[in-house]
Parts: C-alpha cells; sequence; structure tokens
C-alpha cells in the first residue's frame, strides 16, 4: 500500500473508530430537528459555482475578496460584496488542497503534488512538492509556505518560485490527511507539528519555540493520532487549534507557552472570536469554550450526528453547515437555535469564512452562497 493510500486510510479508520465508539456500531440517525421560530433574519446576497468541492478546501478572505478552488483545478477571486468575478484561472490538473491568498497572488496544491501559484489570475510558476499536500498553501511577506502530509514545511519566493528553505522534523508512523495548521503570526509562520504548535522562522525554516497543544492517547497508532487541524482561530496573542480527537488548546504565539488546552474527541477545526470558541466532537456535541480561560460556556446535543462542518462566527451567531446542505445559526453566547438557512442540498463540509458583512458557504456541488444579515 502507497504511504499515500495509508494515510488516507488511517484518517478513515480514526473516524470510523471514534464514530464506533459513540455509538456501538454504525452511524445512528441524526438528531430530528426541534421546531423553530427564527429569531433572527439572513439573506442571500449572491451565488457563484464551482466544479464540486471533493478536497479539503479553505476559502480565503483577504482585501475585501474570496479566493475560492473547484476540483477541476479552476481557481477565482470574487468580490464579497457583489460576487463579482474578478478573476479566474486554471491550475490544469485536480485539486488535493488550496487555496491561499494574500490578496494578489494565489496558490494551490495539484493531484499529482504540484504547487501552482497565480498572479491575478495568470499562472506564474509551478513546482513539484515531492509529496501529498492536504493543507491549503500559505502566501504571505512574497512567501509561499507548504505543509505537506509528511509535516515537512517548504518555503518559496512569490515572484520565481526559488526555494528558499525546507523544514523536515521526524513525525510519527502515521500522520493525518486533513487540513493542518499553517497561518501567520506577526514575524512568525505557525505550523502544525503533529500535536504540537511550532513558531517558525519565515526567513530561516528554523524552529522559535514549541509547544503540545494534545496529548495523544489509545491502544494502536490510529487512535493515538492527534494532529492538529487548522485553519486555527488567532485571537490577539493567542492562536488556538485542534488537535485531532484530543484536545482544544490555545497557544500565546508572541511568548511561545501554552495558554490552556481541554480534552476533547473532535476532529474538525474550531471556530471564534475574542469571546468563544466553538467546536463540535466526533458525535457533533457543541461546545462552546471561554477563549481567555477555556472554560466551558456552553454544550449543546440538539444536532448530534448530522456531520457539522467546522464553524464560523458572523456577528451574534455561531454558523454551522451540515451533510443536508442546512446552515444552522445558534447564539454565540447561549448556544440557543436563532435560524436555518438552505443551500443547494449539497453536505456543507468547508467550513464557512466571512469578509465584512458577508459571510460565503460553500458546499461539495460546488455551490457558493453569500449570507447577510
Amino acid at each position: 500500500m502507497s504511504a499515500a493510500r495509508l494515510l488516507i486510510r488511517a484518517s478513515a479508520l480514526a473516524l470510523v473508530t471514534l464514530l464506533a465508539a459513540c455509538a456501538g456500531g454504525g452511524k445512528p440517525k441524526p438528531e430530528p430537528l426541534e421546531a423553530l421560530t427564527p429569531k433572527i433574519a439572513a439573506t442571500v446576497a449572491w451565488t457563484q459555482r464551482v466544479d464540486g468541492v471533493q478536497f479539503p478546501l479553505t476559502v480565503a478572505a483577504t482585501k475585501g475578496q474570496f479566493t475560492v478552488a473547484g476540483n477541476d483545478g479552476t481557481v477565482m477571486a470574487l468580490d464579497a460584496d457583489s460576487g463579482r468575478e474578478i478573476w479566474r484561472g486554471t491550475a490544469g490538473a485536480k485539486l488535493s488542497a488550496g487555496v491561499g491568498s494574500d490578496g494578489r497572488y494565489a496558490a494551490v496544491v495539484t493531484r499529482d503534488g504540484e504547487l501552482v501559484v497565480f498572479d491575478q489570475g495568470q499562472v506564474k510558476w509551478r513546482k513539484p512538492m515531492g509529496g501529498r499536500v492536504t493543507t491549503a498553501p500559505l502566501v504571505a511577506g512574497e512567501r509561499v509556505f507548504v505543509l505537506g502530509v509528511d509535516r515537512g514545511v517548504q518555503a518559496f519566493d512569490v515572484l520565481d518560485g526559488r526555494k528558499l528553505w525546507v523544514l523536515q522534523r521526524p513525525g510519527d508512523p502515521l500522520t493525518l490527511a486533513q487540513s493542518g495548521v499553517l497561518a501567520a503570526f506577526k514575524d512568525t509562520l505557525i505550523v502544525g507539528q503533529g500535536p504540537r504548535m511550532a513558531g517558525v522562522d519565515p526567513l530561516r525554516g528554523t524552529v522559535r519555540w514549541d509547544v503540545a497543544v494534545g496529548s495523544p492517547r489509545g491502544a494502536n497508532e490510529i487512535e493515538r493520532l492527534a494532529d492538529l487541524v487548522g485553519p486555527p482561530v488567532r485571537n490577539g496573542d493567542m492562536v488556538c487549534a485542534r488537535s485531532f480527537q484530543a484536545a482544544v488548546g490555545c497557544v500565546n504565539a508572541e511568548r511561545g507557552l501554552l495558554g490552556w488546552s481541554r480534552n476533547g474527541g473532535g476532529t474538525d477545526a474550531i471556530g471564534g472570536d475574542a469571546q468563544f470558541l466553538f467546536g463540535g466532537d466526533a458525535s457533533d456535541r457543541l461546545t462552546a469554550w471561554k477563549a481567555e480561560s477555556g472554560e466551558t460556556a456552553w454544550s449543546s446535543d440538539k444536532l448530534l450526528y448530522r456531520t457539522l462542518s467546522a464553524p464560523a462566527v458572523f456577528n451574534k451567531s455561531v454558523v454551522f453547515g451540515d451533510e443536508d446542505g442546512t446552515l444552522h445559526w445558534l447564539n454565540r453566547e447561549t448556544g440557543e437555535a436563532q435560524l436555518r438557512s438552505t443551500t443547494d442540498g449539497g453536505p456543507i463540509s468547508v467550513q464557512p469564512v466571512v469578509s465584512g458583512t458577508t459571510m460565503l458557504v460553500v458546499t461539495r456541488k460546488g455551490g457558493l452562497f453569500a449570507f447577510r444579515q
């Protein structure tokens, strides 16, 4: 079995193990939805389409625009207010990860392991990565950073594709084929290295600090998978993320110290703001943690087994998508249901993204729905 297939299989088996532990077998039926009288209003401001999303897409929201990508390698930038297409390009192949953008340059990775960088829709350069990538590249400071499934990090000059450095650290026998942590914090590159969060010098590729967010536990290598899942949440000097099936925690990225960590069995990224962090566990039981201390603010089991997406905070709501293409709007302070919105019926597995007054939701069918309140 190839390394890439083993990684994918490990991820799938880990999810199956978690669900079986919760249900004693196959996935239980979703919790019936309670009758709901809408307490807020939200409308679809505009719609667009891409050619489906069957890969771990991260939507980039920068400078009043969304940059998105589809299965067929199409990449496009859309005006966040109107949905107007600003530019469109193609990677020429199906994608395994994407998209990262600084508002001008955008980067994706193909299934063949090729990094493709665009300048306003025109392909600027291509580079083979030499391994599988499932995390969207990070474009920042005139550099493109790529995190491989093997946890290796590569840095390239955004202008000419020149490789600047490689950081390869010892890892575990199995790693997670899911979006990892790769983000910028002031003059530091934040990288997930298994269950640890590392602060890396973006100019040299050297590690400045290294902090454990989760503690792997289990009887075998699959159960001990605890890689950090991205994208992370930044709140001032704190950068917070989930450790796969292990914990949720926050690191002071200025000082390189753990702020707090709480055990938790979830598998998807968290969302949040300056007051709360939000996430679901493997059964879609929702929890809100106080961002400052990690104390539980509220929890809810009213959306169990609905295969929820990672959440987004939008105004006074926290919003989750589900496998039926429904958006669930909850009061961010209490967890009370506020509204349900429909899309095209395709599963929502991509974390909704907010730019200004607009929240963009992407379905696996390729539907793009921009909501406003």
